[in-house]
């Protein structure tokens, strides 16, 4: 997914392979060492020309200040209007933005670190100065010790080439609060196994159904927990999105809960209803990513089962690899 986040020859190159499943405002103010505060930075100095983008980068378009679009749901209210573009991990357009950004988004909607969306919109969607701004290296070490065990549920870990130690410290920096803060560091929300805490929202399902590589109608047979997993076995399943599953695995197919054998998965509680299933391949497992309780009667569900029918999912090259 890209060339560098700066010269050709840093450590951080080609960081476009490890988008997922998967953020608040950025604190910015130039001339100033160290972290910055929000309020602070005076939005009024904001340029539409900023040729003076130095960064060691070659491209075919110069860089330009743009519009953040609504459908750019991971940045699109992190709190600034505008982003430049190529961005801080290569993308050089739009749509490469939005189709890497978009994996992130069901990790961000599970709450694990207030500053998620500030730590990834910087890279996706840098705000428009006239030098680049990374992220600081603690609050890439915050959102990674708080997100990464969420990550693990779906069998990711936090991507090699994100690499905290790879971001500045002492210089000038994107941040939310002071390093010493004790906010909100830890994941928000219950202790609800990942997968199991999702919204009844058609959009947010939707989201799920575009970052898993297949999806399932499924009765349930049996639960059980097996080397710290919850080993869900069918009864009846029928393919809505086969992706990487053949026809012929199907009828052997089990899916796990990775790191589920001790959280609770209230949608388990009740085995006599049918259920969406949603997950990935990893290794010879088929990892449950969503799951949800098949309610046609549900407003949300029905709105979801309409889209379903012609989802405007980007295409992904991979996700979190």
């Amino acid at each position: 997914m890209g060339n560098s986040l700066c010269p050709r020859d840093a450590p951080w190159r080609r960081l476009r392979t490890w988008s997922w499943v998967v953020l608040g405002t950025v604190f910015l103010l130039l001339g100033l060492l160290g972290p910055i505060k929000a309020n602070e930075y005076d939005y009024v100095s904001f340029q539409s020309d900023i040729s003076a983008y130095q960064t060691g980068r070659f491209y075919t378009k110069p860089p330009q200040c743009v519009a953040i679009p609504a459908d750019l749901r991971l940045c699109h209210s992190v709190g600034y209007d505008k982003m430049v573009l190529p961005n801080l991990l290569d993308h050089e357009t739009m749509a490469e933005v939005k189709q890497q950004a978009s994996s992130w988004v069901p990790l961000l909607n599970k709450n694990c670190h207030i500053g998620t969306q500030v730590f990834l919109c910087s890279l996706f969607a840098p705000v428009c100065l006239d030098r680049p701004i990374y992220p600081c290296r603690w609050l890439c070490e915050a959102v990674r010790d708080s997100c990464e065990p969420v990550m693990q549920f779906f069998g990711f870990y936090w991507p090699e080439m994100l690499k905290c130690d790879q971001f500045p410290q002492d210089d000038v920096c994107i941040a939310m609060t002071a390093p010493n803060a004790t906010e909100a560091s830890k994941p928000q929300g219950t202790t609800v196994c990942p997968p199991c805490d999702n919204e009844m929202k058609s959009d947010a399902i939707l989201e799920h159904l575009c970052a898993s590589e297949f999806a399932l109608k499924m009765k349930i047979k049996e639960v059980k927990k097996e080397n710290g997993d919850k080993k869900i076995i069918p009864k009846k399943k029928k393919p809505l999105k086969l992706g990487t599953i053949k026809k012929k695995d199907l009828k052997k197919l089990v899916v796990y809960l990775k790191n589920g054998a001790d959280c609770p998965c209230h949608q388990l509680d009740n085995l006599n209803n049918q259920f969406l299933i949603m997950g990935r391949k990893v290794k010879t497992q088929y990892l449950l990513t969503a799951i949800h309780k098949w309610d046609k009667k549900n407003k949300e569900f029905k709105k979801f089962m309409k889209k379903m029918k012609s989802p405007e999912c980007p295409t992904f090259q991979s996700v979190f690899k």
